[in-house]
């Protein structure tokens, strides 16, 4: 998969939750494509062990809490006084807690999902947003999920709030479009990632995973980078306001 090429030798991208998981898979693929890649995240330590598994002089690291309006701000900034411009923003924090039924949610968990999930993503997009109209071009890439399709067990906070992204993603690529400015989402079913370990590791809860699943097994990280570099390229110019679907045909079914 690593000799697929995008176009993006050049193009500076930033990935939110770069540090681990996804985001960093994201991260270290733009950096052998030949991209500069800012990534953030809450914890510095996660952020330099990242910097050091990726490698090179391709990425850069800035300790960021989305959820805040400062954070993000300062983490944009410092896109601009290190690289002059932005192509791409990667929306890929999330965040999960198995949680009650909405009735028995108490409203400090259902914020901090939305906070994480929605409100983050929303900050980023705008700050993106404005920086890229100017410029009369950008892509922006968010990471949603299929939870945000269908209502299941545990899963009711989040996936409203990646149903709310993927509105998001609608109403900014409407908005965007007279700038040039495509915007996106990938929906991947569940990934092999240590957020979602405690599933996959589970033979039990495995088994009933994929039987759900038409190809037979979970996501891994690559099969969502991919569809992720896809869109942020050239490739993807005419295609807008649309959520990607990577999910081994749980959703055909």
């Amino acid at each position: 998969m690593g000799a697929i090429r995008y176009g993006l030798e050049g193009r500076v991208f930033v990935v939110t939750g770069g540090s681990r998981g996804i985001g960093l898979a994201i991260a270290s693929e733009l950096v052998v494509q030949g991209a500069r890649v800012v990534i953030c995240g809450r914890k510095r330590d996660s952020l330099d062990a990242a910097v050091a598994a990726i490698g090179g002089e391709g990425v850069t690291a800035v300790p960021a809490h989305i959820a805040r309006e400062e954070d993000v701000e300062r983490l944009f900034d410092t896109v601009m006084q290190k690289h002059g411009r932005l192509d791409a923003l990667v929306n890929n924090v999330g965040m999960n807690l198995l949680t009650p039924s909405i009735a028995d949610t108490e409203t400090s968990l259902w914020q901090k999902i939305m906070d994480t999930n929605l409100n983050g993503t929303f900050l980023c997009a705008r700050r993106a947003a404005r920086i890229m109209r100017p410029q009369k071009g950008g892509k922006i890439v968010t990471v949603s999920s299929i939870a945000g399709r269908k209502a299941s067990p545990g899963m009711g906070v989040y996936g409203i709030a990646k149903a709310g992204v993927e509105m998001l993603t609608r109403v900014l690529a409407s908005e965007l479009a007279s700038s040039n400015i495509q915007v996106n989402a990938v929906a991947p079913s569940m990934v092999r990632t240590e957020f979602s370990k405690p599933f996959w590791s589970n033979d039990i809860i495995y088994g009933q995973v994929v039987k759900g699943i038409p190809l037979g097994r979970i996501a891994e990280p690559m099969d969502v980078v991919h569809p992720v570099l896809f869109l942020a390229s050239d490739a993807a110019d005419f295609i807008t306001g649309q959520t990607l679907l990577v999910d081994g045909g749980a959703t055909a079914i």
